[in-house]
């Protein structure tokens, strides 16, 4: 019940098969934090049907460059970005997601996989309904493991999480912040950067922001100690936090929905073992650094229900086709978070300085072709800004269950 699960529901069911989606929280999960849809996943969402119900929540509003002793000067904010990505919060994009899931798709919330046993023909899966601790075992043509960077059915099917996620060595905390940080202006974004430790503040133009701040770690499995704001203080101590930051942290210690976690990628040869195919963070997860997770989400949900419609009654082609056709992006994403990690944050103080000098050399020829290299411009437009399944045939019908 995530994006990508919803939104491969609602696309399997336009292609003719009947799913059934099953959620662990016992209702939809509407949270959520920043999020960014470059132009491949807005061609999806139009493709999906969700663009109508979504839209650039982007200020117009001058961001900061923030210094903790209170100075500040004009700064760039995500939107600036070459391939100018739309801004919103995860939780529209779920609506709009569930807003093109047909009424008649099964939904069972408190539910997880326990077992899952394939052979030739289907899938049996053991179903555990959480609420009344019984469980069902049923049969499907299809399963599709859509459940995260800790994916359930990925370690039921393709083996134990250690095998394939890859820590970068950073964490993240995000969460939503009430109002407006405190020496910011309604709608302004900021960020405060420092060696190996940064703040976001993701303004919108009709919502409150949400924050972000990541930092380096040699031991990942340490942060997971202590609370959230407690680990974050550490992080950026022993120096005070300043005002804005302080604020911020402050704002944290009482967030009711924070996200905090490490920075890992998932690293699979294959995506898909028979009759299981796993989806958007549980196959692929390219971390929040690269900035296309709901946007490959997005895409594998609708290149896979093209590929059914173009191999009816050939599931293994169906499968090998998406993924074959997904691939390249998806790895070229993966390969690139380690680059685009710096625009977030930096190794160390020239890393910041020419941060710092990007707006200005802007401005001049020179030093715009220079901005668009490091910004790397040509990959944006070729990689992030594709309409990856544009160039499916005209489809026809197949019927099934998933």
């Amino acid at each position: 019940m995530g994006v990508s699960g919803i939104a491969t529901a609602a696309r399997l069911r336009k292609a003719g098969w009947r799913p059934v989606l099953i959620e662990k929280a016992p209702e939809r999960r509407s949270g959520g934090y920043f999020v960014a849809l470059f132009g491949a996943g807005q061609a999806a969402a139009t493709r999906l049907g969700m663009a109508g119900a979504i839209h650039d929540r982007a200020s117009l509003a001058q961001g900061l460059d923030l210094a903790r002793d209170g100075s500040s000067r004009p700064g760039m904010s995500y939107a600036d970005l070459p391939g100018k990505p739309w801004m919103m919060l995860r939780s529209d994009v779920e609506k709009a997601a569930f807003a093109v899931l047909p009424d008649d798709v099964e939904i069972r919330y408190s539910t997880v996989p326990a077992a899952i046993e394939q052979d030739a023909d289907g899938v049996d899966v053991t179903l555990l309904d959480t609420a009344s601790d019984t469980a069902t075992t049923e049969r499907f043509d299809l399963v599709v493991g859509a459940d995260g960077l800790r994916s359930t059915v990925r370690s039921l099917v393709f083996g134990p999480h250690e095998r394939y996620l890859r820590r970068m060595g950073y964490m993240v905390a995000a969460f939503q912040y009430t109002g407006t940080p405190a020496g910011l202006a309604s709608g302004q974004g900021a960020t405060l950067l420092e060696p190996d430790r940064s703040m976001w503040v993701f303004a919108f133009s009709d919502h409150d922001p949400t924050v972000m701040l990541t930092y380096r770690t040699d031991d990942v499995d340490a942060e997971f100690t202590r609370p959230p704001a407690e680990r974050v203080r550490a992080a950026f101590g022993p120096r005070p936090l300043g005002k804005v930051l302080g604020d911020v942290v402050g704002a944290l210690e009482s967030a009711d929905d924070v996200l905090f976690d490490s920075v890992e990628q998932v690293r699979l040869d294959r995506w898909h073992k028979g009759h299981v195919v796993l989806i958007g963070d549980a196959a692929w997860c390219v971390t929040l650094y690269a900035g296309m997770g709901v946007s490959s989400g997005l895409t594998g949900a609708d290149l896979l229900g093209g590929m059914l419609e173009r191999h009816p009654g050939d599931l293994g082609t169906a499968l090998s086709e998406w993924e074959r056709a997904l691939r390249p992006y998806v790895d070229h994403y993966q390969d690139g978070a380690f680059a685009d990690r710096k625009i977030f944050v930096v190794d160390n103080r020239m890393q910041l300085l020419l941060r710092r000098a990007v707006p200005v050399l802007s401005r001049f020829k020179l030093g715009k072709r220079l901005t668009d290299r490091i910004m790397r411009l040509d990959e944006i437009a070729l990689y992030k800004n594709a309409d990856i399944v544009g160039a499916i045939p005209e489809r026809t019908t197949v019927g099934g269950t998933a």
